[in-house]
């Protein structure tokens, strides 16, 4: 499941029920009706209209539909960032609507980022791409489409976060670890959820022992909290070093982080990938649309406040259990563009996919899928899985 982990985050906040979040007065109406920012001036109106350049009508679907991989959060910045922030808000669908904006010019189509986890019964976007065709463009992990090649193969066509967030957090007043490989080097348990391909890779390449990592991990901080930190657990630079720090009690302190990715697991996460049948039908919009996204990325690592509004009264309108507040977003801003998350990688251009990394995400994993009889595409390629034929040189940071 992509993004499995986040189930650590709700469970968190189910499990902190008494914890505020900022702007969490909207309304308890269940009902599915839809809500518009109160006050805003229209972004038809107040926009002005965008060029040849910018103009996606008659190029794209009138509403480009982003599905995203869990509940709203700074993780989805690219997505929250093209949308006007006078939209609708759709409670029981989970979606949030509005104008599709490049650098506040009205670009004639509207965007819909749906929210996932939860909201699609914990299906991958993956999965929700081939069940409903309206959607465009969908969150993909590399690992998960090389999973995915044979029987719902998507093609990656930008990748807006240049590195993978996920980690493994401990206590720096317990450990001193400086490598994953450290952890190994003792017998501290490792809890993490029995989903995720990395753990295979971690234990298969001797760097952690299959005897020290426990699949058991239910999302809850209350092992980690009672060991007295004792235990090294994973989670996201994005989201449990907050959390930890200012919502589970009694921790109330620091966690250190290590990530996966530099012990050698080159994911991408959360590339924005389409169903790789409608490729060719959908290059005019990609054309057009990826500049766009990777611009507005770009904008949202300089000044993430807009975005992060929406990404906040989205989490307190669907009101599901998921507790966003605005210092964990603003948190989540600055932890994408202080870890290089968001960042241009070796060049000047922000979203580009290297082909190094893909290949070598391949020959990990492909071995660890046949082991557990998953079966992949045939002679798997790079070029099967991504294309940076949409990808504007020197946009980026």
């Amino acid at each position: 499941m992509t993004r499995s982990s986040r189930i650590t985050a709700l469970l968190m906040a189910l499990a902190l029920g008494s914890i505020g979040a900022a702007g969490c007065g909207s309304s308890d109406d269940s009902s599915g009706s839809s809500t518009s920012s109160a006050g805003a001036t229209t972004a038809a109106a107040a926009a002005p209209a965008a060029d040849s350049a910018t103009s996606l009508k008659g190029v794209c679907p009138s509403t480009v539909v982003i599905q995203t991989d869990w509940n709203p959060e700074s993780d989805h910045s690219e997505a929250y960032a093209l949308a006007s922030p006078d939209g609708t808000y759709d409670k029981g669908k989970k979606r949030y609507t509005a104008e599709l904006m490049a650098q506040g010019r009205d670009t004639g189509v509207k965007v819909e980022i749906r929210a996932g986890g939860p909201a699609t019964g914990f299906q991958s976007p993956t999965q929700q791409m081939y069940v409903d065709k309206s959607i465009m463009l969908g969150y993909a992990n590399t690992d998960e489409s090389i999973q995915n090649s044979k029987k719902l193969p998507t093609v990656s066509v930008m990748a807006p976060r240049e590195h993978w967030a996920q980690v493994l957090i401990f206590d720096p007043k317990t450990y001193n670890f400086r490598t994953i490989a450290d952890i190994g080097r003792t017998d501290t348990r490792v809890l993490y959820f029995k989903s995720n391909v990395y753990m295979d890779y971690l234990t298969g390449a001797g760097i952690l022992k299959k005897s020290q990592v426990d699949s058991s991990y239910d999302g809850k901080p209350a092992r980690f909290v009672s060991s007295g930190g004792k235990l090294v657990q994973q989670g996201f630079i994005t989201a449990e070093p907050w959390q930890y720090e200012h919502e589970v009690k009694p921790w109330m302190k620091p966690v250190s982080t290590l990530s996966i990715e530099q012990s050698g697991y080159p994911n991408y996460g959360e590339t924005l990938a389409v169903r790789k049948g409608d490729l060719a039908r959908d290059t005019p919009c990609l054309k057009k649309l990826v500049p766009i996204i990777q611009q507005a990325q770009a904008d949202y690592a300089k000044d993430p406040t807009v975005a992060n509004g929406i990404i906040v009264k989205a989490a307190a309108e669907y009101n599901n259990g998921w507790v966003y507040p605005a210092a964990l977003a603003a948190y989540a801003a600055r932890a994408q563009v202080d870890n290089r998350i968001i960042s241009n990688g070796d060049d000047d251009t922000l979203g580009n996919i290297d082909e190094a990394k893909v290949q070598k995400m391949i020959d990990i994993v492909t071995p660890i899928y046949k082991k557990n009889h998953i079966t992949i595409a045939d002679g798997l390629k790079p070029a099967d899985l991504f294309t940076n034929e949409f990808i504007k040189q020197g946009i980026g940071l």
